[in-house]
């Protein structure tokens, strides 16, 4: 736990975040299976009960000693909440992330039909998710960073169209396209103000499937609505950290410019890029050790010794040290921990 006269955890991340000095690198990595198996709990209740989620947060905060906490669960927040109105059905299995059976949205009829749900109704989907959010920051007491959850517009639209389909709307019909982005957008505003104003300190912004797109695609379809949802965060006083898992080495310059405050970066991509872009764009990133080679599959000491040679990479710059994305449930505690460790144990 925190050292007497030390940071707490909050001040360590705010710290690194602004490119002050930090007494270490803060430890900061995406957990959902693994604080659901440490639990003891099913995926399901994790992802329904927003004080389940919670418990499951703290109690891997308190035993890896982490800098921030996520209320991270699932993509369906938003589309549980429309699926009633559109006739769609979630479904929740026991061992894995809810989904939706269908696509929502599949023409501008559908789109019509979209209303603009209460994210603060304790009985949606968005409303149990801002209820974690709150229990997350009444038990972290300002000792430990906080943060919400969204999926960015063009990530929702996946989401509410299916995948594949939204990728043809794009060529298809691009004014539906946006018409749909820009819909979703003021949705997922309201969303997120709603876990800005339960307490959370920043809102991890997830847009996985904007790795799939060319750049000129980002620009036209994902940038602009991940732009308009930021000023709404920073204007209500929150921060946003974007979480995009792929290969997006090839979007990094464009992503850099959109407004988030913090960046995280997949294995996929080379960490020593990614260190040169963020640091000409004086940004912090997170990661990107690769959750299954560096950790689940690896040895205390291998996993160690790779988190060693990212903080020494990445010195000088803005930077938390995380995996490229979601830690498996199957990694052993003895390796997560050297791994959470690894800024204590780092040569000085």
């Amino acid at each position: 736990m925190t050292q007497p006269g030390s940071m707490t955890h909050r001040e360590r991340f705010m710290a690194a975040l602004r490119g002050e000095k930090t007494d270490r690198v803060p430890v900061f990595p995406l957990l959902m299976f693994l604080a659901i198996d440490r639990a003891g709990i099913t995926y399901r209740e994790y992802a329904t009960n927003g004080r389940a989620l919670a418990e499951a947060q703290l109690l891997v905060q308190e035993r890896f000693d982490l800098d921030a906490i996520t209320a991270c669960s699932d993509a369906f927040r938003v589309s549980g909440d429309l699926a009633p109105v559109l006739g769609g059905e979630m479904v929740y299995p026991e061992d894995k992330p809810p989904y939706l059976r269908n696509p929502l949205i599949s023409s501008a009829a559908d789109l019509d039909k979209l209303g603009r749900p209460d994210p603060s109704s304790p009985e949606s989907r968005m409303g149990d998710r801002v209820l974690g959010v709150s229990e997350l920051v009444e038990a972290a007491a300002g000792n430990t960073a906080v943060l919400g959850w969204i999926d960015m517009p063009f990530a929702e639209a996946c989401c509410v169209c299916g995948v594949s389909e939204f990728m043809v709307l794009l060529m298809d019909d691009p004014a539906l396209a946006h018409r749909i982005l820009a819909r979703l957008t003021e949705i997922v505003i309201d969303f997120a103000l709603a876990q800005v104003e339960a307490g959370a300190d920043m809102i991890g912004a997830g847009d996985a499937a904007t790795s799939l797109i060319s750049p000129a695609m980002y620009l036209e379809f994902a940038l602009p609505y991940e732009q308009e949802v930021y000023r709404a965060i920073h204007q209500a006083g929150g921060l946003v950290k974007l979480h995009v898992c792929g290969d997006t080495t090839h979007l990094l310059d464009k992503m850099a410019t959109c407004g988030a405050d913090l960046f995280n970066v997949d294995h996929l991509v080379p960490l020593s890029r990614a260190r040169d872009v963020y640091a000409a764009h004086d940004k912090c990133f997170k990661g990107n050790l690769d959750p299954v080679a560096h950790l689940m599959q690896a040895t205390p000491d291998q996993s160690r010794d790779r988190a060693h040679e990212y903080i020494a990479l990445t010195q000088g710059t803005r930077y938390m040290l995380s995996a490229g994305c979601e830690i498996p449930a199957e990694t052993p505690d003895e390796v997560f921990q050297a791994f959470c460790d690894a800024p204590k144990t780092f040569p000085a």
